[in-house]
């Protein structure tokens, strides 16, 4: 005799389309920032673009188990992480722009080596 499953009913182990193992994806995958986490971490800073990583991977993995809120608090963590390392990248291209090319520094500092 075969083993029966009640009509409607996954087989043991597997969840419905859709579902998982914490109820019903309300949506689709939040945003994960591994991209531009990526290129903060190789343009701008490489400690908080890491940071960035870190957390964009968590993303994809945690809403995969049907963690949708530790898959948003993931997002959220690795946009903050991105955002912060951009601008503090951008503020520290600026200071160079402005030391060494407005305020002459890089030229003074060449005068004396003549």
């Amino acid at each position: 005799m075969e083993d029966q499953q009640p009509q409607g009913q996954p087989p043991f182990g597997q969840q419905p389309f859709g579902q998982s193992r914490f109820g019903n994806h309300p949506g689709p995958a939040p945003k994960n920032w591994l991209v531009e986490s990526i290129l903060v971490t190789i343009f701008c800073c490489l400690p908080l673009g890491i940071a960035g990583i870190v957390n964009a991977a968590n993303v994809n993995s945690k809403y995969a188990i049907g963690d949708y809120a530790g898959a948003q608090a993931a997002s959220a963590a690795a946009a903050k992480w991105t955002k912060i390392g951009f601008f503090i990248g951008i503020g520290v291209y600026v200071l160079y722009f402005i030391f060494f090319f407005v305020l002459g520094l890089g030229g003074a500092m060449m005068s004396n080596y003549r």
